[in-house]
């Protein structure tokens, strides 16, 4: 989150059950030594038997090539599984040690690492920290460094954030814990070895009029924002919901198709959004931190799929002609973004759609104008979503776009095709840049869905490929292993990806899992049903492609159902290719 108050932020510190305290101030002239190690020690998530921690360890004295952090709990907390680092602990003694990639620590570096671990009782930050036997946070006099905090805490929260005129805060995902919900994490837990992630915050996808209320017996939005209240309790919390029913609804694919007509406008204003909008208004939802994940694919598919190019679609045209995605989407933000505790996401494709100078440019314009336009303002958008329900990798560790193999550089490799981004970190963080630079606030703030680009197991690569030619380089260390990067639907060799986390970049709001791992994108087959999903071939895994993903394999896994339905298999293959692993 590179944002004004950046250093207000990074002073705040999140302690479960905490509250907050006076202000330090170091008297002029008496400034404290500079500590040998600092440990920022974060708890994303909290849901009352379990948790989800960020640990950042800054080294103020010489370069290291290992390192190991230590800490004692005095509470009953255990460590179940870790990720960027090498976790142990006996009794309540824990040891937190370099993985063989980031050992490496310079002198004024930082490493972060993360972990699950679950609790009862209380769950206490840890008193004291040590590097390779320092001990952190204190100054070369061993008096602990005074942390500054908010001078004025608000009794109902106790992890203050910095908050805008319109009282909304910088970015919502900090210091708040994160919606699970009960319907996806029943299914979740119900799988062998599913215990280990049920209880992870996803989204709550609002795919048509009927799932306001509840469909076949299902929560509906009241009943997922009341359960959201219970698992809130005296903090914060944020509920992640998909807005996602427009008229026309995924131009250029059919798995995902609406039950709106593309010229049924109103119809999507007052039977969908209008209802959804005077749900979140109830002031009994005020204290909730709702972030809104605006219409996934829409408005990228009329910059590159409406306009007589190789992935153009009629069904496309047709909707920019009429211009009702833009109209919606304007709606929706002007309406939602009404609501003081309401935070829009504009969903924004992913890098190997709209990576090319010749889509990058024209989405940035794109989406000023519908954020500028039909009563929406820009400060209805408090930030873009990127990789939803997709499979781009967060980082690429071992291919950079600034290499290049015997005079050639990697964007001339097949997989990378010319584009400019090689992940999705990189693309949100530029698309970020040239965002505010058209005009949005300059608080605008990222999201990256990592439910499903984890691309863990025996496939993933640990180095660079062979520097024998370009494509054998970018092919032998890319950690997405899909055959071709537009490749979409229920892709084979997936895992999850990073846990929902809270401001994990510069840019990046929070790593969020907007799809909820285990439920398809869309069937193999064509199968029959009344929620207007057609049958897309890019599912089908028998299917040699099409002009979108260079008439390649589709890499979909087999036997899949209806998108959004629970798709055991493909549940089972995220977990077993989890990375971080589970």
């Amino acid at each position: 989150m590179s944002r004004t108050r950046l250093a207000l932020i990074a002073a705040l510190t999140l302690t479960a059950g905490s509250t907050a305290t006076a202000l330090a101030v170091v008297p002029a002239g008496a400034a404290a030594a500079a500590p040998a190690c600092t440990v920022d020690y974060k708890v994303q998530n909290d849901w009352g038997s379990g948790f989800t921690t960020n640990v950042t360890v800054t080294n103020n004295g010489a370069a290291k090539s290992s390192w190991a952090v230590k800490w004692t709990y005095a509470g009953t907390q255990k460590v179940t599984n870790a990720w960027n680092a090498k976790v142990t602990q006996s009794g309540t003694n824990v040891t937190a040690a370099n993985e063989s990639y980031n050992g490496s620590l310079a002198g004024g570096g930082s490493v972060s690492f993360g972990f699950q671990g679950t609790y009862s009782g209380s769950n206490a930050v840890p008193a004291t920290f040590t590097l390779d036997g320092v001990t952190c946070n204190t100054d070369s006099g061993g008096t602990p460094t005074p942390t500054p905090t908010d001078p004025t805490p608000t009794p109902t929260d106790p992890t203050p954030t910095p908050t805008d005129p319109s009282g909304k805060v910088d970015n919502p995902f900090v210091g708040a814990k994160g919606y699970v919900n009960p319907e996806w994490s029943a299914h979740a837990a119900a799988e062998p070895g599913g215990s280990r992630v049920a209880n992870q915050s996803t989204a709550v996808w609002l795919d048509r009029i009927a799932a306001i209320n509840g469909v076949n017996g299902g929560m509906g939005l009241r009943a997922h924002l009341d359960e959201a209240l219970k698992q809130k309790g005296s903090g914060q919390l944020v509920i992640q919901l998909v807005i996602y029913d427009l008229p026309g609804r995924d131009c250029a694919a059919l798995a995902s198709n609406g039950e709106l007509g593309p010229t049924e406008l109103d119809k999507y204003k007052s039977q969908y959004i209008d209802p959804i909008a005077s749900i979140l208004s109830d002031s009994k939802y005020a204290g909730l931190r709702i972030a809104t994940v605006i219409e996934p694919d829409s408005l990228p598919n009329l910059v590159t799929n409406a306009g007589g190019t190789a992935g153009s679609t009629d069904a496309c045209a047709t909707m920019k002609a009429n211009g009702n995605y833009e109209k919606g989407v304007s709606y929706a933000l002007d309406k939602l973004g009404a609501i003081p505790n309401v935070y829009n996401y504009i969903d924004a494709g992913h890098h190997a759609w709209l990576g090319w100078d010749s889509n990058f440019d024209p989405t940035v314009q794109e989406f000023y104008k519908v954020a500028t336009t039909n009563g929406a303002s820009v400060n209805d958008v408090t930030g873009f979503i990127v990789n939803t329900a997709n499979y781009g990798a967060t980082k690429e560790p071992f291919v950079k776009i600034t290499d290049s193999v015997n005079g050639q550089t990697v964007r001339q490799s097949k997989w990378i095709d010319w584009n400019w981004y090689v992940d999705e970190q990189s693309f949100a963080q530029a698309l970020r840049t040239k965002l505010v630079s058209a005009g949005f606030n300059s608080g605008l703030g990222m999201l990256v869905d990592t439910s499903r680009n984890g691309w863990g197991g025996s496939a993933r690569p640990t180095a660079a490929g062979p520097t024998t030619s370009v494509d054998a380089y970018v092919d032998g260390g890319r950690i997405d292993r899909r055959i071709h990067a537009g490749n979409w639907c229920n892709q084979s060799g997936a895992g999850l990806g990073e846990r929902p986390t809270a401001a994990p970049a510069a840019g990046i709001d929070a790593y969020v899992w907007v799809k909820p791992p285990g439920e398809s994108d869309g069937s193999s087959t064509a199968i029959s049903n009344d929620e207007g999903k057609g049958f897309d071939r890019m599912c089908d895994p028998t299917y040699g492609g099409n002009a979108r993903n260079g008439n390649n394999p589709t890499g979909a896994l087999p036997n899949s159902p209806l998108a959004g339905k629970w798709f055991s298999a493909q549940f089972q293959e995220l977990m077993k290719n989890a990375y971080p692993a589970l």
